[in-house]
C-alpha cells in the first residue's frame, strides 16, 4: 500500500475538518474494521534499565500484549495488557551514552488502580536486535509510529513499511480555562493533569484563562479559525455555552460552528462530558477521575456532530443551547445552589435537600412538535447509543508565525525551558512558567537507574513543529474574523423570533413567539414540579436523564413531572436517575415526549428558568433542534457499559 505523506488528507487523522456536509459524510466514513485480536507487530525487546528482564510484545488492534521471557517466563504476567483505552500517546528516545547503541520507546497509560482511580503509568522497551543505532531507531520508530495510528484511528499500510511519514503534523488545540470552575481548581487541574497528557499525546496548544463572564465568547468571535483544530474548555458547562454561542454570533457562522468543540470537565455539573465519558465507554466517574477519562478520548482525536438547541426568550433575543432548558425543580436547586459553589459537585446534593424541603409547583403550558418517528420507550435497559460516526481530521494548512497573542497564555510550540514570562499588550501579570517538553519527555528522574545513561528525546524522530528551534506562539490573530467572498449567508429578517440573533440557522419550525402554533403540536397545561428539555443523555455527569439519547439523534427529550408527586418519590427519582432506570419505577407523574420544537409558557409571575444550567429571563420561551449543527470532539466511541 502507497504510504501517504503529512501533507495529504488521513482517513480518521486529527486535523481535518470537513466543510461540508458531503465532505464530513465521506470523512466520517471509517476504515474497514480490524478483527481486536489480529497480530499487527511482533517483536523482542529488552527494558530500561538495561539489566532488566527481557519482553515479547505483541501489538494488536485493541491492546499491547506484554509476555516476560527472561530470567524466567510468567505463568500469569501481571500488567502483560495494555489496553489502547488506557494509553495517552508514546515518544522514541535515544540513550545519552554515545556508547550504547539501543533504541528506546516509552509508552504512557493511565490504568485504572485497584479501588477504580486512574494512575499514570509508564513502560519502557529497549530495541536492541541489531548491531547500530540507526537500524535500531527504525525498529523502535516503527512501533511508536503503528501505536500511534491506532491510538488516532488512522489506516496502518497492509503491505507497506510503517514510517513516521503515516503520521500528520501534531494537531493544533486552543485551550480556554475558567480558573474559577468547579471550586477553583480548574488551574491546578489543568497544569497537572491535562498539560502533562495532551504533551504526551503529541498534540500542539495555547492555553487561555478567560478573566471575566463572556471573555471567552468574545475571543472566539475574532479568531482566525483556520489556524485551529479545535477549541477546547477546560471548565464546566457553561464556558462551552459561550463558546458555541461565540462561533454562532460570527458573520462566518456556517463557518465557524463546524469548528470542532471539545470538553474537559472541570466545573460543578459537567453533564456533557459525563455523556462524552459514556459514549467512550467508560464507567461513570466523577471529578479527577472523570478528567482523566474525558482527557485519554481527547488525545484519540475523532468526534461526533453535535445538535444545537436555538433558544428564543420572551425579548426575541435568542441564544444557542447544547445542554438543557429547565424550569422548576431542577433550574430552582441549579440557581440557588449558586452559593455552595465551593462544595464542588456537592453543592447540587446540598440544593436537592433544601428544594425538596420547600418544593413549588407551578402552572404553566407545554406544546411540543412530535418527532416524526418515536424512539424506543427508554428504560432502563438502553444504554447510550453510539454515534453514528466518527469525526475525520487531516492536515491544515501551516499558520503564519509572525503573530502575538492577544490574551494571558501559555504555548508548547515548544518555548525554551525554562519559559520566559510573556505578558499580553496592556497586562503588567505576567504568564505563569510551566516545565513542559514540547519535543518530548525528561525520562532520567523517571527512570533512570544506578549505572544507567539516562534517556533523552531523539533529536532525529522530531517533527519541525517540536523541534526546539521553532519556538513560536500559537497565533491568536485580531480583528474581525476573514469572511468567505460566497458564504451563503441567510438573507436578513424581520421575524422576531430571531432578529435579535446576528447569527445561526432561521427556526423555520417556529411561529413567533405570542402567535398560534400550526397545527400538529400536543399541548399540555397544568400544575408542574418541573419541565426538562434535555439535548444529551446527562443532566450531570452522574445524572444520565435519557439514556437512550445521541448527540446527533436530531431530537429535544422533553421531560416533566406535575404535581401530586411525593418528596420521598421525587427523590427516588433522582436517586434512580444516577443510573439511567427512573423510566421503569412507574411514576404516574412523570412523562417523557421526543420533539423537533417546543414552547414553554409560565403562567405563574414568579419563577426560575435555565439554560445549560445559566439563568435567563423568565417568561414565555421556545426553541428547536439544528441537527448536527456543531461538531464535538468526543473520541472513539467505545462499547456499552454494562447496566448494572
Amino acid at each position: 500500500m502507497k504510504t501517504q505523506r503529512p501533507d495529504q488528507e488521513l482517513t480518521w487523522s486529527w486535523g481535518h475538518r470537513p466543510r461540508s456536509a458531503l465532505d464530513r459524510a465521506e470523512a466520517m466514513a471509517p476504515p474497514p474494521p480490524l478483527a481486536a485480536s489480529t497480530p499487527l507487530l511482533h517483536g523482542e525487546f529488552g527494558s530500561y534499565p538495561a539489566r532488566g528482564p527481557r519482553f515479547a510484545l505483541t501489538l494488536t488492534p485493541q491492546a499491547l500484549h506484554i509476555q516476560r521471557l527472561r530470567p524466567k517466563p510468567e505463568a500469569r504476567p501481571r500488567g502483560g495488557l495494555v489496553l489502547l483505552t488506557e494509553v495517552s500517546g508514546c515518544c522514541t528516545l535515544r540513550s545519552r551514552s554515545p556508547s550504547d547503541s539501543a533504541a528506546y520507546f516509552c509508552i504512557y497509560t493511565y490504568p485504572r488502580g485497584r479501588r477504580g482511580g486512574r494512575r499514570r503509568a509508564t513502560r519502557t522497551f529497549r530495541a536492541d536486535g541489531a548491531a547500530t543505532y540507526e537500524e535500531n531507531r527504525t525498529e523502535a520508530q516503527r512501533w511508536a509510529t503503528a501505536l500511534m495510528c491506532l491510538l488516532r484511528g488512522l489506516p496502518l499500510p497492509g503491505d507497506g513499511e510503517i514510517t513516521p511519514e503515516l503520521l500528520p503534523r501534531p494537531p493544533r488545540l486552543l485551550l480556554l480555562v475558567n480558573p474559577f470552575g468547579g471550586r477553583g481548581l480548574a488551574w491546578q487541574w489543568c497544569k497537572n493533569h491535562v498539560l502533562p497528557m495532551i504533551s504526551e499525546a503529541g498534540l500542539s496548544f495555547n492555553l487561555i484563562q478567560t478573566e471575566r463572564q463572556n471573555h471567552a465568547r468574545e475571543l472566539v468571535q475574532g479568531l482566525n479559525l483556520s489556524e485551529w483544530d479545535g477549541i477546547v474548555t477546560v471548565s464546566g458547562d457553561g464556558l462551552l455555552h459561550e463558546v458555541l454561542n461565540g462561533l454562532l454570533d460570527r458573520p462566518d457562522w456556517e463557518e465557524a460552528v463546524k469548528t470542532p468543540v471539545g470538553i474537559l470537565p472541570c466545573g460543578s455539573g459537567n453533564a456533557l462530558a459525563g455523556a462524552v465519558n459514556q459514549h467512550g465507554g467508560f464507567e461513570p466517574a466523577l471529578g479527577v477521575d472523570l478528567l482523566l477519562n474525558c482527557s485519554l478520548l481527547l488525545c484519540r482525536g475523532g468526534g461526533c456532530p453535535l445538535d444545537l438547541l436555538s433558544v428564543t426568550l420572551a425579548s426575541g433575543s435568542r441564544c444557542f443551547s447544547f445542554l438543557s432548558v429547565a424550569w422548576g425543580f431542577v433550574s430552582d436547586v441549579d440557581i440557588q445552589s449558586e452559593r455552595f459553589r465551593a462544595l464542588g459537585s456537592a453543592r447540587f446534593t446540598l440544593g436537592t435537600v433544601l428544594g425538596l424541603a420547600t418544593l413549588h409547583t407551578y402552572r404553566g403550558r407545554l406544546s411540543y412538535l412530535p418527532a416524526t418517528v418515536e424512539p424506543v420507550s427508554p428504560t432502563s435497559a438502553h444504554g447510550l447509543p453510539r454515534a453514528k460516526s466518527e469525526l475525520t481530521l487531516a492536515p491544515a494548512p501551516a499558520p503564519p508565525v509572525a503573530h502575538s497573542p492577544l490574551h494571558r497564555s501559555v504555548s508548547d510550540l515548544p518555548l525554551p525551558l525554562p519559559q520566559p514570562a510573556l505578558t499580553s499588550p496592556g497586562s503588567p501579570e505576567p504568564l505563569p512558567i510551566l516545565s513542559l517538553n514540547g519535543g518530548g519527555p525528561e525520562l532520567a528522574g523517571d527512570w533512570g537507574g544506578a549505572g544507567d545513561a539516562p534517556l533523552s528525546p531523539d533529536p532525529l524522530l522530531l517533527s519541525p513543529p517540536h523541534s526546539p528551534k521553532a519556538a513560536l506562539l500559537s497565533p491568536i490573530t485580531e480583528g474581525a474574523p476573514e469572511v468567505p467572498a460566497s458564504s451563503g449567508f441567510p438573507p436578513p429578517t424581520t421575524d422576531v423570533s430571531i432578529a435579535a440573533s446576528p447569527g445561526g440557522p432561521p427556526d423555520h419550525l417556529l411561529p413567533p413567539l405570542g402567535t398560534p402554533l400550526p397545527p400538529g403540536w400536543v399541548t399540555l397545561e397544568g400544575d408542574f414540579v418541573l419541565i426538562l428539555a434535555i439535548s444529551p443523555s446527562h443532566l450531570g455527569a452522574d445524572l444520565l436523564a435519557a439514556p437512550h439519547a445521541r448527540f446527533d439523534d436530531g431530537l429535544v427529550h422533553l421531560f416533566w413531572v406535575r404535581s401530586g408527586i411525593s418528596r420521598a418519590a421525587l427523590l427516588r427519582l433522582f436517586l434512580a436517575m444516577e443510573r439511567g432506570s427512573h423510566f421503569s419505577l412507574g411514576c404516574p407523574q412523570l412523562g417523557y415526549a421526543a420533539a423537533r420544537a417546543f414552547r414553554l409558557e409560565p403562567l405563574t409571575p414568579r419563577g426560575v428558568l435555565t439554560v445549560d444550567g445559566e439563568q435567563v429571563e423568565y417568561g414565555p420561551l421556545q426553541a428547536q433542534v439544528h441537527p448536527s449543527l456543531g461538531t464535538l470532539l468526543t473520541g472513539p466511541a467505545g462499547c456499552p457499559r454494562r447496566e448494572p
